[in-house]
């Protein structure tokens, strides 16, 4: 299936052969409280005959979506609770968070900052405010490193992406930019020569984080745009969101860290999902994770293993599942460390 033009509706999404006019109602429901968007080289890669295709499932509205439990939080990993100004998160010493937009060019469904992107979420910084999130990235110098998230910061242009790389370089304090985005593998043709000279135009040490978590994502012409970065010097590293339906399986896995070693990105997290709103339908329990993550462990290369984490309810940081992190007290639930010793339910009360 094919389709020239971004999908931003369940209109489009049936248009596209993607959604029954039957179901169309309901899934609207969805869509007014979740953004919806697919790039036409996402929509390319599902299989419409497929209700368990795993591309479908990743960005397609579903039903399920409506179901909200208990645990489930707007702000599953505590992105409010260390925010001293618009724009940053600053939940670990050295490194800091600068959210320049809430914007991206798709939705994924199980996404756990759901209520706070897209058209209704919380938008691009305004000048006013990204001056303030750089003043603070100033005047913190135990920040080593600043990781542009969102939001994909990926859909800004190339020269609004270069007055931010422009003002970090003035910070002698700030050694490492790094950036998490989907754009190589959802709309790789915006990985051109502008985009690149915008990301080097710090002169700092410049990191890629590729969000990825099937295979086949990992089409030749993402491949392609991974190497014009690498081959223009900045590094690349993946994270994978380990997904019911989609990746919880240790071959399709195997094959997804193969495919990130092959582009010459190194595997890095692998995350259990997290307790966003209406996402319960994507989520394992955490002891199937480490049976397959498990499985992992001498059916590939030690290049290609991945981290599994856990980021802590609340926003007490990450946790690594399966090296003592993380015990089991019963009942289905969890007693998880976070990097500073202090013990935490999971899921919380």
């Amino acid at each position: 299936m094919r389709t020239e033009r971004a999908i931003k509706s369940i209109d489009d999404l049936a248009s596209a052969g993607l959604v029954d006019d039957a179901l169309k109602s309901k899934l609207e429901e969805v869509s007014r409280r979740y953004a919806v968007a697919l790039t036409p080289t996402v929509a390319s890669l599902i299989d419409p005959a497929d209700p368990d295709d795993p591309i479908r499932r990743q960005f397609v509205p579903d039903f399920a979506e409506l179901d909200i439990l208990p645990e489930e939080r707007d702000d599953p990993i505590g992105d409010h609770n260390h925010s001293p100004v618009e724009g940053i998160v600053h939940r670990y010493p050295d490194r800091v968070l600068l959210k320049a937009v809430h914007v991206c060019p798709v939705y994924c469904r199980f996404c756990f900052r759901r209520e706070m992107v897209g058209p209704q979420g919380n938008g691009t910084l305004t000048p006013e405010d990204l001056k303030a999130a750089l003043d603070y990235i100033r005047a913190h110098e135990e920040i080593w490193e600043v990781i542009l998230t969102g939001g994909d910061p990926l859909v800004l242009s190339p020269r609004r992406l270069g007055e931010i790389m422009v003002a970090l370089a003035d910070i002698a304090h700030v050694r490492i930019v790094r950036f998490h985005t989907r754009v190589p593998v959802v709309e790789p043709q915006r990985i051109d020569a502008d985009l690149i000279a915008a990301l080097q135009a710090s002169g700092k040490t410049t990191y890629v984080a590729l969000h990825a978590n099937h295979p086949r994502e990992l089409t030749p012409d993402a491949r392609l745009a991974c190497a014009r970065l690498v081959d223009a010097g900045i590094a690349m590293v993946s994270q994978s969101v380990l997904l019911k339906g989609v990746n919880d399986d240790a071959a399709v896995l195997a094959e997804l860290m193969r495919a990130f070693v092959e582009t010459r990105i190194k595997p890095y997290y692998l995350h259990h999902p997290d307790l966003a709103p209406g996402t319960s339908h994507f989520r394992l329990t955490i002891d199937e994770g480490r049976q397959i993550v498990s499985e992992l462990r001498g059916r590939i290369s030690g290049l290609c293993q991945p981290t599994y984490i856990l980021d802590i309810p609340g926003g007490y940081g990450k946790a690594v599942i399966g090296e003592g992190a993380v015990r089991e007290t019963g009942g289905g639930c969890y007693s998880v460390s976070d990097f500073r010793g202090t013990e935490h339910k999971y899921p919380p009360d």
